[in-house]
């Protein structure tokens, strides 16, 4: 759904992926043999996934964003966030791994934390090939 602010009208959504870091403590041969796998291990499960998504929509609601889909999987975080265009996809992503991770953990003993890199996509209601060709028609309309 298209919304608008006083000089824009926008519609903006992004699907962001992160994974928790692993809690266990690891030796050095443990990390050469795991290498990154040790991010990957289930612990986003029962209690702390719907603890997490409250925090989520809460975090969504305080914000101004439009949580339109929250998945947590057992070893990694799906959000399809909508947002105005005046925040930056850093921001949001900034936004959500900080303030959960903060809010969890003064609200619970069993820790969260999040590795520091992420994936963020666009997303919105047209294609890339519908934009190319909306600015292909326009070409001529100056004339």
């Amino acid at each position: 759904m298209v919304k608008s602010t006083r000089h824009a009208k926008y519609e903006l959504y992004y699907h962001i992926v992160f994974v928790p870091k692993s809690r266990g403590i690891f030796d050095s041969a443990d990390l050469a043999e795991q290498g990154s796998a040790q991010y990957r291990r289930s612990r986003l499960t029962e209690k702390t996934k719907e603890r997490l998504e409250t925090i989520f929509a809460e975090i969504c609601e305080d914000k101004g964003l439009e949580l339109a889909e929250c998945e947590v999987m057992p070893n990694h975080v799906h959000l399809f966030i909508g947002s105005p265009p005046k925040n930056a996809p850093s921001l949001i992503v900034n936004w959500v791994k900080g303030i959960s991770a903060r809010k969890y953990n003064q609200q619970y003993d069993d820790r969260v934390k999040w590795t520091r890199s992420y994936y963020v996509g666009t997303a919105g209601s047209a294609s890339k090939g519908a934009v190319e060709h909306y600015i292909a028609e326009q070409e001529g309309d100056d004339e």
